[in-house]
């Protein structure tokens, strides 16, 4: 199953690439949030765009979780390139696992708060990537 409202660019060589592995429990989201404002304030975004994506990547995760596998844990991967931040979080889920359809209002969460929006679950590897773009120069 892949879900996607617009192509996503895989990071170069030369990107800045940051790696965070954490439960699959809501109690350590403050973690991808806060990683997440940190790494788009170093792009200089604006503040809203900064929120925009910090609640997109909570969004995402809530999604994640609810199909996690007991004792998983949610792997994070930010991209960082001159002008966008890329998001990939996953997770093993349980069997038969399903994301939620892209007219959801959760998809609609994402993809209003974001450049772009996909998922895919394959075998029993649930992920969703997120591409916000700065919009100043």
């Amino acid at each position: 199953m892949t879900q996607a409202t617009q192509a996503h660019p895989q990071p170069a060589v030369g990107d800045d690439v940051v790696l965070l592995t954490v439960p699959a429990d809501g109690d350590y989201l403050s973690v991808l949030r806060t990683a997440t404002a940190g790494l788009a304030a170093r792009l200089h975004f604006a503040l809203d765009e900064i929120e925009d994506l910090r609640i997109a990547v909570d969004e995402a995760c809530a999604m994640l979780l609810a199909i996690a596998a007991r004792g998983a844990e949610l792997e994070c991967r930010f991209a960082v390139t001159d002008d966008a931040l890329t998001v990939e979080v996953g997770v093993d889920t349980v069997r038969g696992a399903r994301l939620p359809a892209e007219s959801s209002f959760a998809w609609k969460v994402l993809t209003a708060l974001t450049t772009s929006a996909s998922a895919e679950v394959t075998g029993r590897q649930a992920k969703i990537r997120l591409l916000t773009r700065r919009t100043w120069g």
